[in-house]
C-alpha cells in the first residue's frame, strides 16, 4: 500500500514518479490497457491507493481438467441423479408436506442433543421432558449441592445394573427399564458412585437397602444420553437445573439415535497396501461428535458391493491387542473387499459395540475379575450391543447404494441394516483372528451374542 499525497491525486499521477523510474507510461503499456481515473483529494485525510497485481487474460496459467473419483461411473449412469455432497440439488416446490418417512429432522434438534451431551460430560445439568437430570460421574460437591437445593435429588439407574443390584424385582415394569431409586440421607456422592461404577463392587459388596420407585418423566431418553456421552448410565434426577440448563424432549435424543442425519463432510483418494485405487469418504452425524468414514475401493460393476460395518476398537485395530478379533478382522475385510473388485468398507465410530472407550476398558477391567463379555456390560448397565446401524445404512444411502453383499459373522447387523432401508442379498461370513487369548470371548459371541463363528 503506498500514499498519495493530494497535490499528486490532484494531478492524477503516482507521487515522485520521476524519481528513478521514468515518466509516467503510454496509456497502451499500463495496466490493463486504461489510464488511472483521476483521484480528488480529500479534506478530511490524505487518500491511500491500493495497487492489485491483475494478470493478462492471456498470461493466467492453464488447469488441469478434474480426474473423477473412484466410483463415479457408477454413481453417474445415464438416468440417475447424483447423489450426496457430488450432486446438484434438486428444487422442489416451495411448500410442501413431507412424507412419513422423511428421515429429515430440524439441524437444531441435533445440535440440541450435542449440547447435552457437552453438558453432561462436564457436569452440568440437563432437563430433560420436564425433569432435571445431572450425571453421576462427572458431578462434583458444588454440583450436587446446587442440584439438591431444595430437596436431596432422587438416583436413577439403567436397568441391566439394577438387575444386577436386585432391584428390578421391586417392580413391574421390563427389566431393561431404568430405575428410580429413593434418595437416603446416607447415600452421597461417594456412594452414588460406588452404586453405579461395578468396579467397586468387590471393594463394596454390600449395598443398600434401597427402595425403587417408578422412573420420572424423561428416564429412558436420559441414561440413552448418557451412552451417547460414554459415561456411566447413572443420573441424579429431579433436582434443580438452573434457568440456564438446557432444555430438549426425549423425542429429540430418541430420532438422534434412530434416525440419524449424516452428510459428506469430505473425500478424497487414498491409496492403500491392498488397493491402491481407493478412496476414504467422512461423513457427519447431527447430534453425534463422532464422524464416520467410509473407505471405496475397486470399481463399480454393476452388483452390490461386498460390505463391512466395522466398529472402532482401538485397542484392537491400533494396538494389535489379542483380546478381541477385531484388528485381524479390519485387515481380512480390506483384502476380501480388493479381491472381489468393489466394495464399501464402513469405519463406525462405535467403540466397546457402542459404549465408548472409557466404559470398554472398565468391562476389561470386569473381566479379569473373571465375568465374561455380555456379563460385563450388563453389570456396567448396558446391554450386550448398543449399537444402532440406522447411521450405516443412511452412510450408504448417500454414496448411492441400496443393495449391499455383508461381510460380517452378526445376523445383527444383517437384520439392522435391513430394517434401516438396506436390502442384504447375501451374507457373507469372516473368520480371522482367533488366538488363545480371546478363544473364550469368541466362545461367548458364539453361545450369548448369536454370532456364527
Amino acid at each position: 500500500m503506498r500514499r498519495l499525497e493530494p497535490q499528486a491525486a490532484a494531478e492524477g499521477r503516482q507521487p515522485h514518479a520521476d524519481r528513478g523510474r521514468g515518466a509516467r507510461p503510454p496509456a497502451e503499456q499500463q495496466r490493463l490497457g486504461r489510464s488511472r481515473p483521476p483521484f480528488p483529494p480529500c479534506a478530511e485525510a490524505p487518500p491511500h491507493l491500493v495497487e492489485l497485481p491483475f494478470a493478462r487474460p492471456h498470461q493466467e496459467r492453464s488447469r488441469a481438467a478434474a480426474r473423477p473419483y473412484v466410483g463415479d461411473q457408477g454413481r453417474r449412469r445415464p438416468g440417475r441423479v447424483p447423489r450426496g455432497a457430488r450432486g446438484l440439488p434438486q428444487l422442489a416446490e416451495a411448500f410442501r408436506p413431507r412424507a412419513a418417512r422423511h428421515r429429515v429432522r430440524d439441524v437444531s434438534s441435533g445440535r440440541d442433543v450435542a449440547r447435552a451431551v457437552d453438558a453432561l460430560r462436564r457436569g452440568w445439568p440437563v432437563t430433560i421432558d420436564g425433569t432435571a437430570f445431572l450425571a453421576v460421574e462427572t458431578a462434583d460437591e458444588g454440583a450436587l449441592g446446587a442440584f439438591d437445593a431444595e430437596a436431596p435429588a432422587d438416583l436413577l439407574i439403567s436397568g441391566p445394573r439394577a438387575v444386577t443390584l436386585k432391584l428390578a424385582n421391586q417392580r413391574d415394569a421390563v427389566p431393561t427399564a431404568p430405575v428410580r431409586i429413593a434418595r437416603m440421607p446416607w447415600i452421597d456422592l461417594a456412594e452414588a458412585v460406588a452404586i453405579a461404577d461395578p468396579a467397586r463392587d468387590l471393594a463394596s459388596p454390600l449395598k443398600g437397602p434401597f427402595r425403587a420407585c417408578p422412573p420420572p418423566a424423561g428416564a429412558a431418553a436420559a441414561i440413552q444420553l448418557t451412552r451417547l456421552a460414554g459415561l456411566l448410565p447413572a443420573l441424579f434426577a429431579g433436582g434443580v437445573a438452573g434457568e440456564d440448563s438446557l432444555q430438549l424432549a426425549s423425542e429429540v435424543i430418541a430420532a438422534a439415535v434412530h434416525e440419524p442425519t449424516v452428510t459428506i463432510a469430505s473425500r478424497a483418494r487414498l491409496p492403500i497396501a491392498e488397493a491402491e485405487k481407493a478412496e476414504i469418504v467422512a461423513f457427519r452425524s447431527t447430534g453425534d461428535p463422532a464422524e464416520h468414514v467410509a473407505l471405496l475401493i475397486g470399481q463399480p460393476s454393476g452388483a452390490p458391493p461386498l460390505v463391512r460395518l466395522h466398529s472402532e476398537c482401538l485397542t484392537g485395530d491400533v494396538l494389535g491387542s489379542l483380546k478381541c478379533d477385531c484388528g485381524p478382522q479390519l485387515e481380512g475385510a480390506v483384502r476380501a473387499i480388493a479381491e472381489s473388485g468393489w466394495g464399501i468398507l464402513l469405519y463406525l465410530r462405535q467403540e466397546g459395540r457402542g459404549i465408548g472407550l472409557i466404559n470398554k476398558l472398565r468391562a476389561y477391567a470386569l473381566q479379569d475379575q473373571g465375568f465374561d463379555t455380555v456379563d460385563a456390560n450388563l453389570r456396567l448397565g448396558f446391554g450386550d450391543d448398543e449399537r444402532s446401524f440406522a447411521v450405516a445404512a443412511r452412510m450408504l444411502e448417500a454414496l448411492g447404494q441400496d443393495e449391499v453383499r455383508l461381510l460380517t459373522n452378526n445376523p445383527r447387523k444383517v437384520a439392522g441394516l435391513e430394517a434401516a432401508g438396506i436390502r442384504v442379498r447375501e451374507r457373507v461370513p469372516l473368520k480371522r483372528g482367533l488366538n488363545p487369548h480371546n478363544q473364550a470371548y469368541l466362545d461367548t459371541k458364539r453361545r450369548r451374542s448369536g454370532h456364527e463363528l
